[in-house]
């Protein structure tokens, strides 16, 4: 039997600048060519540099200790961006990108450590700074959109809204007056909005302590008004639809959260349910709002150029 021992070095695309992993923080940056995007969903330089500066320091750059990572970030975000875009299977993962495996783990780590959140408020901030706004939102919008289920959800974590004759799971979403998300939180379609609500607001209260007023729909009247008075000091105050009105509606503030599911209804993993935990779903919402947020603010420093006359 051979005593030789194969050593694998951890893959990392080297026409992709500016990462933080291992090759380009020590390799020759003249040899690596500029990167163009193969796919609309990945990022273009612009972006990234915006991303770039707003993501986490990895631990073993801060001195925390850790294992120095060998694979390319931007081709990791870029990998998980077109699954949630395209919303394909982890397997189906193309060959451009580093194997699924790999990928996947990297997902996952993000998720479990807290660092797609992270990153997602820091987006989140530097957008409310492009318009003006204070970091901290003072006024919210909330409310839940069901959506159907794929089979490799459990059934224990999935349920039948009678309402919306829909199974499968519900997504309650707080989001602020300019429509960005606050918090997100994804139950059972059984789950009554008042019932999720008093899981999601004093969670989003302790880390938007300016927040004092909400707008809701008839879904959450009933005993939750005064209970975020009385609990939370939040005003919350309930947008009745006219029953004289039929068909489509615009109503003051309920339409800035409903802006907000149509926009992550892009994002074909959204247009259903296909992970079998909620806390996997509650990642890709993150996901899906990154990918908005940081076009926006790469269109911002970037315009279009001026048509010729």
């Amino acid at each position: 039997m051979s005593k030789w021992r194969v050593v694998i070095v951890a893959e990392s695309s080297p026409s992709t600048p500016g990462c933080d992993c291992l090759a380009h923080r020590f390799g020759n940056a003249a040899d690596r060519p500029e990167r163009r995007p193969r796919y609309v969903s990945e990022m273009s330089d612009a972006e990234w540099a915006l991303v770039r500066d707003l993501l986490p320091v990895p631990g073993w750059l801060a001195g925390r200790g850790g294992r120095p990572e060998g694979y390319c970030h931007r081709q990791m975000i870029d990998a998980v961006r077109y699954l949630v875009d395209n919303g394909i299977k982890w397997r189906a993962m193309p060959c451009d990108f580093l194997p699924w495996p790999r990928v996947y783990a990297f997902f996952v780590r993000r998720r479990d450590l807290g660092l797609v959140a992270e990153l997602h408020d820091r987006l989140r901030e530097a957008v409310r700074r492009s318009q003006g706004r204070t970091e901290e939102p003072t006024a919210g919008v909330v409310d839940s959109q069901s959506v159907k289920a794929d089979a490799t959800v459990t059934h224990v974590s999935r349920g039948f809204d009678a309402g919306k004759r829909i199974n499968g799971r519900k997504r309650h979403l707080l989001t602020g007056t300019l429509g960005l998300l606050l918090a997100v939180q994804v139950t059972p379609a059984s789950t009554t909005d008042r019932d999720a609500a008093r899981v999601l607001l004093p969670t989003a209260k302790q880390h938007f302590r300016r927040l004092a007023r909400l707008w809701a729909d008839g879904g959450y009247t009933g005993h939750l008004t005064d209970w975020t008075d009385q609990h939370l000091g939040l005003i919350l105050d309930i947008v009745r639809r006219s029953d004289d009105v039929r068909g489509f509606q615009v109503l003051p503030r309920r339409w800035v959260v409903e802006r907000s599911f149509a926009w992550l209804l892009r994002s074909r993993r959204l247009v259903r349910d296909y992970e079998r935990r909620t806390d996997t779903g509650e990642t890709v919402v993150l996901w899906s709002m990154t990918m908005l947020m940081s076009r926006r603010l790469a269109a911002q420093q970037c315009p279009a150029p001026a048509r010729a006359a």
